[in-house]
């Protein structure tokens, strides 16, 4: 009958791995490890959070806050028929990087090609999602036979345009 117990021979068990283990990793004497040990005592402990900026760690309070310093990088609008701007300014079928701007309490939704201003739209701010997944999104939606809605959502807030369409 045996107990289970094993005993050790002269010496450390890392004499039995050689100079590495399995894992590739080389054995440290005691006074290596005690070393190691002190090197890191006084030292702030790196946050466990993966989600961090600038050392604020990633919380429900400060979620807008976060999500808000993100680097934003514009949505794109496929547009598949000519819009009528004004009675005698026509927005080209095209695709358009849209953001969205509030200007002395109107909002705005501001349509570019190739870094170039091509719409300035008088929105709407509300407070609908527009059942959308994303936080930063834009769409065409049509509206009625002669109109399209061009929603949009952003962290700052969500709008939408009526646009005639062309004729």
């Amino acid at each position: 009958m045996t107990s289970g117990i094993s005993y050790a021979e002269d010496g450390d068990l890392w004499d039995n791995f050689g100079d590495t283990n399995v894992y590739g990793q080389t054995p440290v004497t005691d006074e290596e490890f005690e070393k190691a040990i002190e090197s890191k005592k006084g030292k702030p402990k790196k946050p466990k959070d993966r989600l961090l900026r600038n050392g604020e760690s990633y919380q429900q309070s400060n979620e807008t806050q976060f999500l808000s310093k993100i680097p934003k990088e514009l949505p794109i609008l496929l547009i598949p028929l000519n819009l009528s701007l004004q009675e005698d300014v026509i927005l080209p079928i095209g695709h358009y990087q849209v953001s969205g701007e509030k200007k002395d309490g109107k909002v705005y939704l501001k349509l570019y090609q190739a870094h170039n201003l091509l719409a300035n739209l008088p929105a709407v701010e509300t407070n609908s999602d527009f059942n959308e997944e994303e936080i930063n999104f834009v769409k065409l939606l049509q509206e009625n036979e002669s109109q399209v809605k061009i929603i949009y959502g952003s962290v700052d807030f969500n709008a939408y345009a009526i646009v005639n369409i062309a004729r």
